[in-house]
């Protein structure tokens, strides 16, 4: 008999989540009139857009960037994102050559920033806002997360993200930026570009998700596990890394997003306690 209840609240919870109405806006300038007047690029490519579910409060957010090695790709809402009581916002940003780093970094915090200081007004909480992304989108939303610099340009702490959950992103410094440098792509630096040079106690948790270590990008999965690993010794106490096992590079993201929102799940129980 519980468990048949168990059964019946499940599809129910489900069908409520299911017929939840969603709006989306499109093409929404992140960064501010003056500067997109003074910068074609900047205003052809530095947008967003979002999708929000109606008539809720509090609901979480999802900030998703991208991927495309910083040199290709176009801003989504992932599928796997949608219909699940949340925010999702996909974002735009300048890519390599028509900019160097640190510039495509600096629009993912400004979009970041928006997301801050405008998510309250569609009904959002400002507390359970999570960054993340795949590939290069996850190496632009742990360096916003970890290096907090870029987000006290608008006076914000990174502190204040619910979550940081890269999707197989780059740990030591983006194989882009080395390239950009004339530095090649298997000579790897942990530098003012890398997240690992920004490991901190004191950050959000942090959830580590790549795919199968033999079928993974360039050591992406060994980047991440000594990620872990220098982020438990250095006293941070929410780190968790994931290694999809039988899934390379692309296909580790389909797998990944219930793990995504699982951390969601988590969090916001923890928030509202």
């Amino acid at each position: 008999m519980k468990k048949v209840l168990i059964f019946l609240i499940i599809i129910l919870f489900s069908n409520l989540l299911l017929s939840q109405e969603y709006r989306t806006e499109n093409n929404i300038h992140y960064y501010d009139e003056k500067t997109n007047k003074s910068d074609a690029y900047i205003n052809e490519r530095c947008v967003l857009d979002i999708y929000i579910p109606k008539n809720v409060k509090n609901f979480p957010t999802v900030i998703w960037f991208h991927g495309g090695g910083l040199t290709g790709g176009q801003k989504e809402i992932p599928e796997e994102l949608k219909n699940k009581g949340i925010a999702v916002i996909g974002v735009n940003y300048r890519l390599s050559p028509k900019v160097n780093a640190p510039k495509y970094i600096e629009d993912a915090a400004a979009a970041t920033a928006w997301v801050f200081k405008n998510i309250k007004n569609y009904g959002g909480s400002e507390d359970l806002i999570f960054i993340s992304g795949h590939s290069a989108g996850g190496y632009l939303a742990i360096m916003v997360g970890l290096d907090k610099s870029y987000l006290n340009k608008y006076g914000i702490d990174a502190n204040k993200f619910a979550g940081i959950i890269p999707f197989s992103g780059q740990m030591i410094s983006h194989f882009t930026t080395r390239k950009e440098k004339g530095i090649d792509e298997l000579d790897a630096r942990i530098d003012e570009m890398a997240p690992l040079h920004f490991i901190r106690s004191d950050a959000p948790p942090l959830l580590l998700i790549t795919g199968d270590r033999e079928k993974e990008l360039l050591g992406r999965y060994e980047e991440n596990a000594y990620m872990a690993r220098m982020m438990k010794l250095k006293g941070h106490k929410d780190t968790t890394l994931y290694e999809l096992q039988g899934f390379d590079h692309g296909g580790m993201a389909q797998p990944a997003f219930p793990l995504l929102l699982n951390e969601i799940k988590r969090i916001e129980k923890l928030k509202r306690k």
